[in-house]
């Protein structure tokens, strides 16, 4: 657990980082703003720990001014292939079925949860923003990813808090990455400096950590930067296949 202390003259925040491409671009562009980030990663029993160690990382190389790390064991529910091993991850999906219907790969709840904690922890902070690296553009189609979801619990954040009932503290759920294509998103990064590849986001990595090239994550990763024009820095244990192929 990180210090509650932050850099003087700071403004507090808290932002999830799980090691993805896409958390790792909101702490990225939360310490740019000039806040003191204090990122919030949990290990809530997923498939695989690799993305563990990379927020660790993350955390150090781009400055948070702390880094929780949280148990939250959801295996016990299932109802995911990312908490449960019998289910299978789904691999090579086209893109039309990217973009219908909510996959297995949705954790039932887990941004309600993983908000509702970084809520707890700003309260302590004194912090009134909360950062989430949520997208609903290029995204699998999770439910608590739409700006309808993050509007909601910004309201029930400002309902269910001292700090905010007592009006020393306004909440506010940062998404900027809502309405960002995954392109954009790494264009983003590439400005703000993020080194990708410290970062990961493949749903079923080898052993070693090398992304498996054919789930949802990969897929819409790998796309993301070929239609940038950056070079994907992602050690894949096998590639993604190129249109055409």
């Amino acid at each position: 657990m990180s210090s509650l202390t932050h850099t003087p003259g700071h403004r507090p925040a808290v932002v999830l980082l799980s090691g993805g491409l896409d958390s790792t671009t909101v702490l990225a562009h939360a310490v740019a703003e000039g806040y003191a980030a204090h990122a919030l990663t949990f290990r809530y029993g997923q498939r695989h720990q690799h993305e563990i160690e990379a927020a660790r990382r993350i955390a150090i190389t781009l400055g948070a001014s702390g880094h929780a790390i949280l148990d939250i064991d959801l295996r016990g529910f299932g109802g995911s292939a990312l908490t449960d091993a019998s289910i299978a991850v789904p691999k090579d999906r086209s893109a039309d079925d990217l973009m219908h219907g909510i996959p297995v790969t949705y954790v039932p709840a887990r941004n309600t949860i993983f908000l509702s904690f970084a809520l707890a922890y700003a309260e302590v902070l004194g912090a009134s923003d909360i950062f989430i690296g949520v997208n609903a553009l290029d995204y699998s189609g999770y439910p608590d990813c739409r700006p309808e979801f993050i509007s909601a619990f910004e309201t029930l954040a400002n309902l269910a808090t001292a700090s905010a009932v007592e009006g020393r503290t306004t909440v506010v759920i940062r998404a900027p990455l809502q309405q960002m294509t995954k392109r954009q998103i790494v264009e983003f990064g590439v400005s703000l400096g993020v080194d990708y590849s410290c970062t990961i986001s493949c749903y079923d990595p080898s052993e070693d950590g090398g992304a498996c090239g054919h789930c949802d994550a990969c897929q819409l990763r790998h796309r993301g930067f070929r239609e940038a024009g950056v070079p994907d820095p992602t050690r894949y244990a096998v590639a993604p296949a190129e249109p055409g192929r």
